[in-house]
């Protein structure tokens, strides 16, 4: 039977990986509403996603595109 040790510093890396992610669990769960299966279960790159501001506003269509639309819509 063949076991896997971990590295002398694992418990050092735990120690600083553990506030740092429980930090970041808060802020999910305040700022998103992730309960905490829903944060451990989203990827960083989902994370970094959900939490950074967004690069420009967003262009909103005016009231004479929107009747177009719906004149093509509707024939």
């Amino acid at each position: 039977m063949t076991t896997e040790t971990a590295p002398a510093d694992s418990a050092e890396y735990s120690d600083r990986f553990a506030p740092g992610t429980l930090r970041l669990a808060g802020l999910a769960a305040r700022a998103l509403g992730w309960r905490p299966a829903e944060f451990w279960q989203a990827t960083p790159a989902e994370l970094l996603t959900a939490i950074a501001p967004m690069q420009s506003a967003p262009d909103f269509i005016s009231r004479a595109d929107l009747e177009r639309l719906l004149q093509q819509d509707t024939g």
